[in-house]
């Protein structure tokens, strides 16, 4: 299986004309996962042979803005790409609680409407993942155009390990573990699962392999 990693940007704080702000897309057969969205993603998108409208899975680490200034911009680009009428192209978000809740405001405000699907789900952060001072529990927040989430779409962390198993198919399987920071932060992990493999028996039989 081919798997490729491009690294869309790597510069903190902010953009430069040289250097995008956190963005990284992870892409294999029938895959392909935008890691962080910082602003400018969807111009280095532009500047590179991927293309937005194939992502599949937003992964966001944590939430400065660095790290997800651009995935409402991105969001939008992607939906105006796909035209007037209605996809069934399904986008799944995953980040750390309050991802919802920019998500949502900056969509609701900027009266912005998405033509595709999509799901967010928010991985519970420990106040143990950053200063004390700068905990926030955004599980609190809510509003007209943020209700409170399905239960389903809130992960928690294994009470064994500590991790959090954000997704799993038959190709991969993503986990989170937590990241000490400013602010919660998170780690994803992608472990390809073990195929069998494909063996010629005659083959083997007849060179006495077998």
């Amino acid at each position: 299986m081919s798997m490729d990693v491009t690294f869309l940007g790597t510069g903190s704080a902010y953009p430069s004309p040289c250097r995008g702000a956190s963005a990284i897309v992870f892409r294999t057969e029938g895959e392909c996962w935008l890691f962080d969205c910082g602003e400018g993603t969807q111009t280095q998108f532009m500047k590179s042979a991927l293309k937005a409208g194939k992502i599949t899975k937003i992964f966001i680490t944590h939430l400065h803005g660095d790290h997800m200034f651009g995935l409402p911009g991105f969001l939008c680009t992607v939906s105006l790409q796909y035209g007037s009428k209605p996809t069934k192209q399904h986008v799944d978000i995953y980040g750390p609680v309050g991802l919802r809740n920019f998500i949502r405001m900056s969509l609701e405000v900027s009266h912005s409407q998405l033509v595709f699907p999509y799901t967010i789900y928010e991985l519970l952060p420990s106040e143990d993942q950053c200063p004390a001072e700068e905990f926030k529990d955004f599980s609190k927040y809510s509003g007209d155009c943020c209700p409170s989430p399905p239960e389903e779409q809130i992960i928690y962390a294994d009470p064994t390990d500590g991790t959090y198993c954000v997704l799993e198919n038959k190709q991969f399987m993503v986990k989170a573990f937590k990241l000490y920071h400013r602010i919660p932060s998170f780690g994803f992990v992608i472990t390809e699962k073990d195929r069998p493999g494909k063996l010629n028996i005659s083959k083997l039989q007849e060179l006495g392999k077998f």
